[in-house]
């Protein structure tokens, strides 16, 4: 082959690598029933819409720590990132995803009520485009509590009532906070108690008071399955698993909403896109955090969608048919008490209230 005809070969097929990736977005999530809620809402609608092919990547547990090497390595690979609220701010303080402006880069309600208004006080950040409102809470098994199930968070705390085993998340966020709230600390004072060496400690010696009686989780699936297994009387986790080893798997599973921890979990788009990557991830978000586009997913999964608008749309569970809005976190009777974490206080305050946390673990 002569050197023109390599040249010719060669270019022609870097155009067709480009022209495929052209069709191409890859979106990061975090695998399971949660990625599939947004594949039937989001992801298949919007490629039937514009052609373009989506590719799933599950590492959003890693994103922060990903998104940092790929910037430093010069190659971002990823379109649009799920993240939950807490690490898009830390993304946004370091420069790793771009800024959103929500009157003009999402749609506005039906009604035409500004994307700012709809979403509300849920826009916690400038890089930062809610998705749902979920919540850590707690799952307890029907058949070994008694005849008083337990209804308050505290119960948790009462090993003489409801003896057993109960599984904590294994760190600090969430713990802290329940435990000082079931040794008299006022809700609003909470954090800044826990801001406090004595507020940790405090903490600490309550937790200490069940830390024999306690399985560690990981994973958010750990608790479903140790509450399924009858291994735990009572457990914390998402709750969307709950939903579904409730609903789903009909287990003698039921909740308790009580100080349940709201957090958010929505969309970043990455810093440093090429103008043509920047420009169809924006068309994404505009399609995918839509007022019909987020009441839609809820149909898949239990999570409480982020606008105002959408909540009335939220309708049946696909498969199951049974209403979704007595299942969100969102829902009145579920929210009469509800905890909402503080992600600037986490910011500053993670890495050491951590450390100090493992340690008295491995005590």
């Amino acid at each position: 082959m002569t050197l023109t005809k390599t040249l010719l070969t060669t270019t022609a097929l870097t155009v067709a690598a480009g022209a495929v990736a052209a069709e191409e977005m890859t979106i990061v999530s975090w695998g399971g029933a949660y990625t599939k809620s947004q594949k039937n809402a989001y992801h298949d609608p919007y490629s039937e819409k514009t052609g373009i092919t989506i590719i799933n990547d599950d590492s959003s547990a890693e994103a922060v720590a990903k998104l940092r090497a790929m910037d430093e390595a010069g190659n971002v690979t990823w379109d649009v990132v799920d993240v939950v609220a807490a690490d898009a701010l830390r993304l946004c303080d370091e420069g790793l995803a771009m800024e959103i402006d929500p009157d003009t880069m999402l749609a506005p309600a039906p009604d035409g009520t500004p994307a700012s208004e709809d979403f509300g006080d849920l826009l916690v950040g400038d890089c930062f485009i809610p998705q749902i409102v979920y919540s850590t809470t707690f799952g307890y098994r029907t058949d070994l509590v008694g005849d008083t199930p337990p209804s308050k968070i505290c119960d948790v705390f009462d090993t003489e009532t409801y003896p057993g085993k109960r599984s904590l998340e294994k760190r600090s966020i969430n713990n802290m906070e329940w435990a000082l709230l079931c040794d008299g600390v006022a809700k609003e004072d909470v954090y800044d108690v826990l801001a406090t060496e004595e507020g940790q400690d405090q903490a600490l010696a309550k937790l200490g008071t069940i830390k024999d009686d306690v399985v560690w989780w990981s994973a958010g699936a750990d608790t479903p399955q140790l509450l399924a297994d009858g291994e735990v009387v009572m457990g914390s986790t998402y709750n969307g698993r709950l939903f579904s080893v409730i609903e789903e798997q009909n287990q003698p599973v039921a909740m308790l909403w009580d100080a349940q921890v709201f957090d958010l979990d929505g969309w970043i788009i990455p810093a440093g896109l090429s103008d043509e990557r920047k420009e169809r991830a924006l068309d994404y978000i505009m399609f995918a955090t839509d007022t019909q586009r987020l009441a839609d997913q809820a149909k898949w999964i239990s999570y409480g969608p982020a606008r105002k608008s959408s909540a009335p749309l939220v309708g049946k569970h696909a498969d199951l048919g049974i209403d979704m809005a007595p299942h969100m976190p969102t829902d009145p009777n579920n929210a009469a008490n509800t905890f909402l974490y503080n992600y600037e206080f986490w910011a500053d305050y993670r890495d050491d209230i951590e450390a100090k946390f493992q340690a008295w673990l491995a005590q």
